[in-house]
């Protein structure tokens, strides 16, 4: 890595950390006196993140699809590269509640706040137990507003590389008649899984129309697989919706 990148690499992620750590002992006071703005810290943070990302690292989210971002209650089923994948949905969407693998709650600071913030937080051993307390809590997060990001392939995976996509993201389709919106993005050409270095460059996130209601599981997994494998993220010029740039 070039000298000039590592530094970038460290100032970006001194800002993230430590704004973290702030806005995590922030959170822990929100919780007793106004739980309700936890998600609004989470948003700030991801906004921060963002921009510190763009500023020491010039890498800046294109999304493509801007269109299908949903006001109301509705179904991300996103591609996974990435931790940016978690700051770009939490600063996208206005109500998210991430479904998430449950030792995240072990974290420290940050995890006493994920279930305040409403998110889902699911036992991977658990089973049909884990299944059905999965689909209560985003049951209980769509009645409310909120937008249930899932990543149906379970974990991150490198570009050009695929994974199995789990079947929780069909349990969801069935749940409500709320609109479920597949994206794909190219994240890990920019951000690697555990990879300290960050490449220059635009990220690119799709969002798709909302698939049919009331699909079968072969169905779902199928339209699923075409839109983060086959259609990619490469932005679209003309009939697909303008692409808009976050700089922020």
């Amino acid at each position: 890595m070039k000298p000039r990148a590592a530094l970038g690499a460290i100032a970006f992620n001194v800002t993230m950390f430590g704004s973290g750590l702030l806005m995590s002992l922030y959170g822990l006071a929100l919780v007793r006196l106004a739980p309700s703005r936890i998600p609004a810290l989470g948003r700030a943070w991801a906004r921060l993140c963002l921009a510190a990302l763009k500023l020491f690292c010039g890498i800046d989210i294109v999304i493509e699809g801007a269109e299908h971002v949903p006001a109301g209650p509705a179904i991300i089923a996103a591609q996974h590269q990435s931790a940016l994948d978690i700051l770009v949905w939490l600063a996208v969407l206005p109500h998210p509640a991430f479904v998430l693998k449950q030792e995240l709650l072990k974290l420290p600071l940050f995890g006493s706040l994920l279930v305040p913030a409403g998110m889902i937080p699911v036992d991977r051993e658990g089973a049909a137990p884990a299944l059905r307390k999965m689909i209560a809590d985003s049951r209980a997060a769509l009645a409310s507003g909120r937008q249930v990001v899932i990543f149906p392939e379970g974990t991150r995976v490198a570009p050009g590389a695929r994974a199995p996509l789990h079947g929780g993201i069909v349990a969801l389709t069935r749940i409500a008649d709320v609109p479920v919106i597949p994206a794909a993005t190219d994240s890990g050409r920019r951000w690697g899984a555990r990879s300290f270095g960050k490449t220059p460059g635009a990220v690119r996130v799709k969002l798709f129309p909302a698939m049919p209601a009331g699909q079968r599981r072969e169905a779902v997994i199928a339209a699923l697989t075409e839109c983060f494998y086959e259609m990619g993220v490469g932005i679209a010029r003309g009939a697909g919706g303008a692409a808009t740039r976050r700089n922020s």
